[in-house]
């Protein structure tokens, strides 16, 4: 398709309310744009599919987001603070049935046939941040920052730094109340009048008018909603996907009131699904297990249908599309370049290299597109653009290059940090979607606050690119100075193994360094150790080839075990991965390598709870900053790890259990 005929798609999706086939978008599209014609009947069906843009109905009908959503009731439960203020926060209440290309304070509400009145609301940003966090927790302060152009001027002033106070656009709902007679535990049954537009209707319902039976069963769709939409699409695009295809899978009675909130159900009522770190983003996910990383750069994010000079890019690994790479020949352009020599290099990095006659395709391509594009180009119209599209490109093709480092190398990936390829693809993803906005050809009113969000959101991809290199580079010294020992070690020596704990419903974890010969009763111990916990609590390992407590890791990894769950109260799972196994000349400690976060303390009651108190630790609020201090420490740093210290409680708790074993424990 052309560029052209995916808007038309967008737009055809965006007015569609009844259910459609194929010849009906495709007629559609081609009105708009008649050109290539020849495959869009197959590349708008693989379009549709690839990227979850509408529901299936089999046999090529789909159903659009708007006909889906459009006639399902949903509910809204508002805070206290909200009964308190005569207010109500939109935020991401309206999640998933409402345009996600809208903001929160452009929906229109009414209440008995009169459009409720907005008004502005006051306070620190943290005090609103919960009202956004179902789009991801890292989108909060944007949301809150594009409210109006006051927050963003004051967000623009200091990235690193929130404001001291913003305005947030809400409801004003005092007369409401006052009608209603409204308490805590009332709700409102919302419906969507036009989901393009954002409109939606408000009615009452008590709290005693819905029986517990009545939410139980919308609990339990939802419950099974959700883990199909993981099972089936995996961690998906954004949160706002992974709860539409919730209610997709969740079937008929998800779609039914009585119904709990989103807000209720996610933060409150279900113990099997948590919003849980993905990269530098977030996405809701089983409780106690965490989202795999990728082998290598992610590739789909592409069009599945490309065309030939997407596929050979593809082809190399390089996941630029036709638009993004004329967004490169943009970027020549503004330099001023009069040799393509350097623009295919930052298109291709040197670690990835082409042969002569690859280079010859690639030069006639882009000579053909460049003088096509000279005609219409402006350095003066540019002058704006110009600069922040190329600190973007340099990113990039960074990026581009770092993977393919990492995939030259042929490095085991358990040496690797955490989330390396999830987080390297979606800084180049952020980057590559920036680059194709910054089109000369549209200059937008407010284009000058515009590239400063830009450029402000590029320092800190910058940064973050930055910091996983720096972590990439020190795994590769690790990774290659292990790997020259192994060569000069001989057969049948000693056997330790690189394993991983991660504790459930956070992001805190440690990797290791252990003995083949370490039973579950030794590796409980350690887990105490490293986590700083005091052995409070009863302990098991559920696993389906676990026999007893007493199996080693040597025993668990010939039956081909290479994962456990170590529950640890009934509040606690630590997940334990088996990365890689080495051999070495002699027995060594147990070793901590590497690591993220402070433990918690063990009797803080789980991660849920643990979460609101580091909440409540960096936000304002007196009274529930001093509770969390009192149940975390005056001095917990959730941000930090010392793995000196780690390995000085590892040192003493091995020691307590005797560990190394015995010459006669040995085999």
């Amino acid at each position: 398709m052309t560029f052209s005929q995916e808007d038309a798609l967008y737009e055809f999706l965006d007015i569609t309310s009844a259910p459609f086939d194929l010849e009906m978008v495709v007629s559609f599209i081609r009105m708009i744009d008649p050109t290539r014609v020849n495959h869009l009947a197959n590349e708008v069906k693989e379009f549709i599919n690839f990227r979850n843009l509408a529901f299936s109905l089999g046999n090529r009908q789909w159903i659009s987001r708007r006909g889906y959503f459009e006639p399902i009731p949903f509910v809204i439960n508002p805070s206290r603070l909200e009964l308190l203020n005569g207010i109500l926060i939109p935020g991401h209440r309206c999640i998933p049935f409402a345009n996600p290309a809208l903001l929160p304070q452009e929906y229109i509400f009414y209440w008995k046939d009169n459009e409720i009145p907005f008004t502005t609301t006051e306070g620190e940003p943290e005090e609103f941040y919960p009202f956004y966090n179902i789009f991801g927790e890292e989108y909060a302060p944007q949301y809150v920052a594009r409210d109006n152009p006051e927050n963003e001027t004051a967000f623009n002033s200091d990235p690193y730094e929130d404001p001291p106070e913003v305005s947030i656009t809400t409801m004003d709902m005092r007369s409401i109340y006052r009608e209603t007679s409204f308490v805590p535990g009332d709700r409102f049954v919302v419906q969507s009048l036009d989901w393009r537009k954002g409109i939606f209707s408000l009615e009452r319902v008590e709290a005693k008018e819905w029986e517990l039976s009545d939410l139980y069963s919308w609990f339990e769709a939802a419950e099974a909603g959700f883990e199909d939409s993981f099972n089936l699409l995996g961690p998906g695009s954004s949160t706002e996907e992974q709860i539409a295809f919730a209610y997709w899978y969740g079937g008929k009675r998800m779609r039914e009131i009585p119904a709990y909130s989103l807000e209720e159900f996610l933060y409150e009522k279900t113990e099997r699904i948590e919003l849980t770190p993905y990269g530098i983003e977030t996405r809701f996910w089983f409780t106690g297990r965490e989202i795999q990383d990728l082998k290598r750069l992610d590739m789909t994010q592409d069009r599945s249908e490309k065309t030939h000079i997407e596929g050979f890019l593809n082809e190399k690994k390089i996941p630029i599309s036709e638009q993004l790479l004329r967004s490169y020949m943009l970027d020549y352009l503004y330099r001023g370049e009069m040799d393509i020599s350097a623009l295919i290099q930052r298109v291709i990095p040197q670690t990835i290299g082409i042969n002569p006659s690859e280079r010859r395709f690639l030069e006639s391509y882009i000579t053909a597109e460049l003088l096509e594009l000279q005609d219409n180009y402006s350095p003066f119209t540019d002058k704006d653009m110009g600069p922040v599209r190329q600190r973007v490109g340099e990113l990039h093709s960074a990026v581009i290059e770092l993977a393919a480092k990492l995939d030259n190398e042929n490095i085991d990936p358990s040496w690797l940090p955490k989330h390396v390829f999830i987080i390297l693809s979606q800084i180049q993803s952020h980057a590559a979607g920036v680059m194709e906005e910054l089109d000369p050809e549209e200059n937008p009113p407010d284009l000058k606050l515009e590239l400063e969000l830009i450029d402000n959101s590029l320092d800190s991809m910058i940064e973050t690119y930055e910091e996983i290199r720096g972590l990439i580079d020190e795994a590769l010294v690790n990774f290659r100075r292990n790997r020259f020992s192994l060569v000069k070690t001989n057969s049948g020596q000693v056997v330790e193994w690189m394993i991983q704990f991660g504790i459930g419903g956070t992001d805190i974890w440690r990797r290791l360094i252990v003995p083949e010969n370490c039973d579950l009763q030794r590796l409980h111990r350690i887990i105490q150790s490293v986590f700083g916990w005091k052995n409070s609590h009863l302990y098991q390992f559920s696993a389906e080839n676990i026999l007893d407590n007493n199996c080693s890791i040597k025993e668990l990894s010939r039956q081909g075990l290479m994962e456990l769950l170590y529950e640890y109260g009934t509040k606690w799972t630590v997940r334990i991965i088996f990365l890689t196994r080495n051999e070495t000349k002699e027995e060594k400690p147990v070793q901590c390598v590497a690591g993220e976060g402070a433990a918690p303390p063990e009797q803080i009651g789980g991660p849920l709870r643990f979460k609101r108190f580091v909440s409540a630790l960096k936000g304002n609020n007196n009274n529930e900053r001093l509770r969390a201090e009192d149940e975390l420490g005056k001095n917990f740093n959730p941000d930090s790890f010392d793995m000196d210290l780690c390995n000085r409680n590892l040192n003493l708790g091995t020691k307590v259990i005797g560990w190394p074993p015995k010459q006669q424990e040995k085999k």
